[in-house]
């Protein structure tokens, strides 16, 4: 058996009859569960609380919504300007989260909340656009296939399920593991692509401080229970980093395993990263200092920041460091006047000098961010 089917099984069964052991003990916001109906808090199965990261306005997408509890709490967030997109593959759940459609939006205000039938690692492609499709055009022959296969490619490019560049915030819910190896590093590839440049991620997941022997792999029950299919603690950094992310880390980590198997600790952790502006690199005359209290710090594009050093950055890297997740660690200056746009071409390390930003006239032959 898949490991997709199994877990359709096994969450579709958990949708019909609570299903304890797939659960991590969570302090969720009781102000946003008062209005939750009993038998979606019930039905929840996760390890953490990706709501906590939304903000007003936000457009989020939540993967694997389940029964909804995620997408009905952060749609108390996002206010009138934002909205809440839930998908998942599992007819039961999906059918919960629906359920109770028209009562929240009554008592939350307007429709924030859409749910859509998918996989989380193929965004693109709806699979009620593509069951639609199967009635109308059975599969009997070779030229079926081929058929159906143009269809797919034509739905993603021109009506994908999720469009490119279209979400505030993604989060997750202990679903991620969920996802059959060989597939999750185009799940957090398709994160990436649907992310808005600037965008966020908050992943709530299980992770193990050691690699799973095959054996425990293959086993299905441990799989759809969120062990088996657990990124290693590094590996679910790097994953991120691959995929072009920065500012990744954990904001949450539980210090006590929520199970061992065979030595192999799992625990829940919040993992949190932003998709960069793909902006060109402008020098306009900014400077940074990293306030401390480390001697220097490198951001994932390579800079360093020694403590104390106003350092010389273009405009699209000082508005990610004063305005982003970094913002409480580095001081920005803006200079009086700013200098004409031109390429930021300063080597790393490059300071910045007091005079630069004060507006006053100096050689930029000797001055320390000159390199054109």
């Amino acid at each position: 058996m898949s490991v997709q089917i199994n877990v359709k099984e096994r969450y579709a069964e958990g949708a019909k009859v609570v299903q304890a052991e797939l659960c991590c003990p969570v302090d969720y916001d009781k102000n946003l569960l008062k209005i939750l109906p009993q038998e979606i808090i019930e039905k929840d199965y996760g390890c953490g609380d990706p709501s906590r990261y939304v903000k007003k306005g936000d457009v989020v997408l939540d993967l694997g919504s389940g029964g909804g509890k995620i997408c009905y709490m952060a749609a108390q967030l996002v206010g009138n300007d934002g909205r809440v997109i839930g998908v998942d593959m599992t007819d039961d759940m999906l059918a919960l989260a629906r359920k109770y459609q028209d009562e929240m939006a009554e008592k939350i205000g307007g429709s924030p909340v859409t749910f859509y039938r998918g996989h989380i690692q193929d965004l693109a492609l709806s699979l009620d656009a593509l069951g639609e499709y199967l009635n109308q055009n059975p599969i009997n022959t070779i030229h079926d296939m081929e058929a159906l296969e143009a269809w797919k490619y034509r739905q993603c490019q021109e009506t994908p399920m999720i469009a490119d560049d279209s979400i505030d915030l993604v989060i997750s819910n202990c679903v991620l593991n969920l996802v059959a190896e060989q597939e999750k590093m185009q799940l957090v590839n398709e994160i990436f692509r649907v992310l808005k440049p600037g965008g966020r991620v908050a992943i709530a997941d299980i992770v193990s401080d050691e690699d799973i022997p095959a054996h425990l792999q293959n086993d299905p029950q441990l799989w759809s229970g969120c062990i088996s299919g657990a990124f290693h603690e590094k590996g679910f950094l790097d994953a991120f980093l691959a995929a072009g992310f920065v500012a990744v880390g954990y904001d949450k980590w539980d210090m006590q395993a929520w199970q061992v198997v065979e030595g192999i600790e799992f625990r829940s952790v919040t993992l949190v990263a932003t998709k960069p502006h793909g902006t060109e690199c402008i020098d306009r005359g900014h400077a940074v200092i990293y306030k401390g209290p480390y001697q220097s710090v490198s951001d994932d594009e390579g800079h360093r920041f020694p403590r104390g050093e106003r350092m010389a950055v273009c405009q699209r890297t000082f508005d990610f460091l004063i305005n982003g997740p970094y913002k409480d660690d580095f001081i920005g200056i803006t200079p009086v006047q700013l200098k004409e746009a031109v390429p930021f071409c300063a080597p790393a390390g490059t300071k910045r000098l007091a005079s630069e930003t004060k507006g006053a006239n100096y050689d930029a032959g000797t001055a320390s961010s000159s390199c054109c």
